[in-house]
């Protein structure tokens, strides 16, 4: 029976990179939300509703994706194989 190696690719990223990871995210979707507002103030016509829709709804968006855990290969566990006497 062959042991299978694990290598340190195969694993899930760690709580701590995959929050730091959607901070990001929610920080660049709430930067784009300020160019937003920003462009509401110079845009005029309809082209007003195209800032003004992306102001209202990138928050929403934004909290959904921040709160969104992707749920890793953490659910398998691999059992060990039996014990083995050696002389």
């Amino acid at each position: 029976m062959k042991a299978t190696a694990h290598t340190i690719t195969s694993l899930p990223p760690s709580p701590d990179q995959e929050r730091h990871k959607r901070m990001i995210e929610y920080s660049i979707m709430m930067g784009i939300r300020v160019l937003c507002v920003l462009a509401c103030i110079w845009v005029r016509g309809w082209w007003l509703l195209i800032p003004a829709l992306g102001a209202i709804f990138l928050p929403y968006f934004a909290v959904v994706v921040a709160n969104a855990v992707q749920a890793g290969d953490g659910g398998q566990v691999e059992r060990p194989g039996a014990l083995e006497r050696r002389p």
